[in-house]
């Protein structure tokens, strides 16, 4: 017995061990899929470590800085290039070119690009989020219209007559104020970047971000939008049922709730469609997380078959089965119940025209700063020009270190 015990022990000690840390419910959900991998892989252990999101950020910083950073986490694919500033992930194209699992041609190219810094890979995608269209189709029925719209001009008339058939306190449109999504995926439809010269200064008085503001204040001038924030309608779906607003712009999580809170008689009523934009179909944004290795993961190999293994499309298929989060490879939508959900497929839709945000550390501050000014255009504080000029006055604000660093990289001996 003892000769048996002792060689369990042994058995036990030689396994390699991984570190994972995971983010909310997906730190829950992927801790189902780690004892495939084990078996799959008997000589790794992985220990998963789930962290709430509100203390992820400040926790993956202090894990840096004392070098206890895991090997392997889930990251948001805003927050990549800061963890990349600070030299604190490895590079991926590498164990990418060898790979038969992880094949970029089957990703988004919107979602694959969130990851690149430069050039450089660092993350590779592992669920999506985007925001697109819920609508009421009986509304709009109503309304004289039997489509949702394909593009601003069409939306623009469509919220015109769901106002002029709305009651009291009934509108076309839901757009909390304190919600930057709505408005950055109306600016990323446009051609100007958000950021020039290198994302050395904000890009917010251009042509095109005037123009997505013009139209995103003008909903509220209309009166087809409520001035409120999404801490004033505490329920936006039962609001959604009884038909206070006929569109939302959210994300994928809400057709579960839609399903669940909605009665069933309403289930024909409501449906979902890509964004449109300001000459048909439009851009959205592209959003999610990735799995990264980081740099003194003393087990990259390892580390590498974890990120390869929950990559799988049939893995992501299991995933979405667990939680809802969409995969980000085209092949993992081709089974399962994301092939025959029409709710589901106007995100298969808008997934294929998803752009990224400015690949800068700072573009968390940035945006919140941007959605600060907007609300004030909406109530009619600034005009358009002046909320423009004052994004642009704080956003070169918060980007004057990352000027000063780059210049004097620049500058510095080689």
């Amino acid at each position: 017995m003892l000769a048996g015990v002792t060689g369990c022990g042994r058995h036990d000690d030689a396994r390699q061990t991984l570190t994972f840390w995971g983010m909310g419910r997906e730190g829950e959900a992927v801790a189902q899929l780690i004892p495939a991998f084990e078996r799959e892989h008997p000589d790794i252990h992985v220990e998963v470590q789930e962290l709430p999101w509100k203390a992820a950020h400040q926790k993956l910083l202090t894990a840096f800085a004392g070098d206890t950073t895991p090997d392997v986490a889930q990251l948001g694919n805003t927050w990549i290039a800061e963890l990349q500033a600070l030299d604190a992930l490895q590079p991926l194209q590498p164990f990418v070119e060898r790979s038969r699992v992880v094949q970029p041609a089957d990703y988004f190219a919107g979602i694959w690009a969130t990851n690149l810094i430069d050039g450089r890979l660092y993350g590779i995608p592992w669920y999506v989020d985007t925001r697109l269209l819920f609508y009421r189709k009986d509304l709009l029925k109503a309304a004289g219209f039997d489509a949702p719209p394909h593009d601003w001009a069409e939306w623009s008339r469509q919220m015109a007559a769901l106002k002029t058939h709305a009651g009291p306190d009934h509108y076309a449109i839901l757009l909390p104020t304190n919600e930057f999504e709505q408005l950055l995926s109306l600016a990323l439809q446009q051609n100007d970047p958000l950021l020039r010269d290198g994302g050395r200064y904000g890009n917010f008085e251009s042509t095109g971000f005037k123009q997505a503001l013009t139209f995103y204040v003008g909903m509220f001038k209309r009166h087809e939008a409520p001035l409120l924030a999404n801490t004033e309608v505490p329920n936006p779906w039962t609001e959604f049922g009884r038909g206070v607003f006929a569109f939302y712009l959210s994300g994928p999580w809400n057709i579960g709730e839609f399903r669940h809170r909605l009665s069933p008689s309403q289930e024909d009523e409501w449906a979902t469609a890509p964004l449109p934009g300001p000459v048909g179909p439009g851009a959205g944004i592209a959003s999610g997380s990735s799995l990264v290795i980081f740099r003194r993961s003393l087990h990259q190999a390892q580390a590498w078959l974890l990120v390869e293994y929950l990559s799988q499309p049939q893995v992501q298929q299991q995933f979405y089965e667990l939680l809802g989060d969409m995969p980000p490879r085209r092949s993992a939508w081709q089974g399962g119940s994301l092939l025959g959900d029409p709710a589901v497929q106007a995100f298969r839709d808008q997934l294929e025209r998803v752009r990224p945000t400015p690949p800068v550390p700072e573009w968390e501050r940035i945006v919140t700063e941007m959605q600060l000014v907007a609300a004030q255009a909406a109530h009619g504080e600034l005009t358009v020009d002046q909320a423009a000029a004052e994004i642009d006055h704080r956003a070169d604000a918060i980007l004057e270190k990352r000027r000063w660093m780059l210049d004097h990289q620049r500058d510095a001996p080689r």
